[in-house]
């Protein structure tokens, strides 16, 4: 039996080949699995990787492993597979789909960072809001609960400005045919009120289910835009999901300076949520 914070011998069975490297010469590397365990303790704990207890070896290989994984994003190939075997079990809601964000707090300890190329904004996606340092979270889920897409901003984001760029990244690869990018229902809170989104799910022929704001609005021609009510009670659904992701602690505080070391956190943590669909509802 697995340790608290640890992969099942099942769940390694699915990502194993993932994370593991071919022959190389020199000292034999410590194991892959002990490695990625290592990486878990630090992500549900929260603590520092200095902290790291002696049974995963020493922090400064831990921390070194995730850093290559990191940047080979090996977590993002991760969660494509988990995509592909909760698709093929049919645990992947492809109808109902919601959106939304959250906010977390970012210590001093993670601002400062230099100039970074590649991948990395420039902003380290950390900004300034009534909290202080924030980092925003924007996700889409299904109405299963598991994650599908999530994307990085500074804390004063608008929510509206990151829903289509959000959209557009979404893929569910199947067996067959194209990934899946769209679904039939999108929700969303008041805050994503907008009429270019309303528009853009016209446009791939979403219904849109968005809460209106209180405001005076112009009247518009054409049939008016019903307010699907029981549907929008689906979307407390989104709420509990994030509520479960900042039960790890490196996610409910952010103390990594780079952006990709925070979303490959995100990434894992996303990860091992989908890992416990496949399981538990195959069990």
């Amino acid at each position: 039996m697995a340790k608290r914070y640890e992969l099942s011998e099942d769940a390694w069975t699915v990502v194993a080949d993932l994370f593991t490297e071919g022959q190389r010469k020199g000292r034999p590397r410590l194991s892959e699995r002990l490695m990625l365990d290592g990486v878990l303790w630090v992500l549900c704990s929260g603590a520092t990787w200095r902290d790291m207890p002696e049974r995963f070896g020493p922090w400064s290989t831990v921390y070194q492993r995730f850093r290559d994984w990191r940047n080979r994003g090996t977590f993002d190939h991760m969660l494509k597979r988990l995509h592909i075997r909760l698709n093929e079990h049919g645990l992947i809601d492809l109808q109902t789909w919601m959106i939304d964000s959250t906010t977390v707090r970012a210590t001093r300890a993670s601002a400062g960072a230099g100039k970074k190329g590649g991948d990395e904004p420039v902003d380290h996606a950390i900004g300034r809001s009534r909290g202080g340092l924030t980092t925003k979270i924007h996700m889409l889920c299904d109405s299963n609960g598991v994650p599908l897409r999530f994307l990085l901003s500074g804390g004063q984001a608008s929510d509206i400005s990151y829903a289509q760029p959000l959209l557009d990244d979404v893929s569910i690869p199947g067996k067959r045919g194209r990934p899946r990018k769209r679904c039939r229902w999108l929700l969303a809170d008041k805050g994503y009120d907008a009429e270019a989104l309303r528009q853009y799910c016209d446009r791939y022929r979403m219904q849109p289910v968005i809460q209106l704001r209180k405001m005076k609005r112009k009247p518009k021609p054409g049939l008016p835009r019903l307010f699907d009510r029981p549907k929008y009670r689906q979307r407390n659904i989104i709420e509990r999901m994030f509520g479960w992701l900042k039960e790890n602690r490196r996610i409910v505080t952010r103390f990594d300076k780079l952006a990709k070391s925070y979303s490959a956190m995100v990434s894992l943590a996303c990860a091992m949520r989908r890992l416990r669909h496949l399981f538990s509802y195959r069990a």
